[in-house]
């Protein structure tokens, strides 16, 4: 593989793993998730983030890393407004707190797919259109 493409490779694997891990075993079964558990998965994801930005740091550069860490924090503060979209929905079609985290994690890993598909559509578009420009 190539130097650019095994990074990529590795942290999509991570992802899918831990999107696995997280319905798989941390919750077979539907169960209300209290505030006391959403503050620790919440501080353990920030920490995965916060390495992987450590990471960075000694691979890439300080640079790279401020780059990543200041796009975390921008995207973890526009992550909240997405809980009172969440709210809203939830209550409007009276879905039970016992079930959300899966309706949740549905919805993503439903999600995920057509992202992919996007993705790999705009780089064919773009390496078509611009391949003059990119060689």
């Amino acid at each position: 593989m190539s130097n650019q493409v095994l990074p990529w490779f590795a942290f999509n694997v991570f992802v899918v793993v831990m999107l696995a891990l997280d319905l798989g075993v941390f919750h077979r079964k539907a169960l209300v998730i209290e505030i006391r558990e959403s503050l620790v998965w919440s501080a353990v994801w920030v920490a995965l983030a916060l390495l992987f930005n450590l990471g960075i740091y000694f691979w890439r550069g300080p640079e790279t890393a401020l780059e990543f860490l200041t796009g975390y924090l921008i995207e973890r503060s526009l992550s909240i407004d997405n809980i009172f979209v969440f709210l809203v929905v939830f209550s409007y079609f009276r879905v039970s707190s016992l079930y959300q985290h899966k309706v949740l994690f549905w919805g993503i890993t439903d999600f995920l797919p057509s992202l992919s598909l996007w993705g790999l559509r705009c780089s064919l578009l773009t390496s078509t259109r611009f391949r003059s420009a990119l060689l």
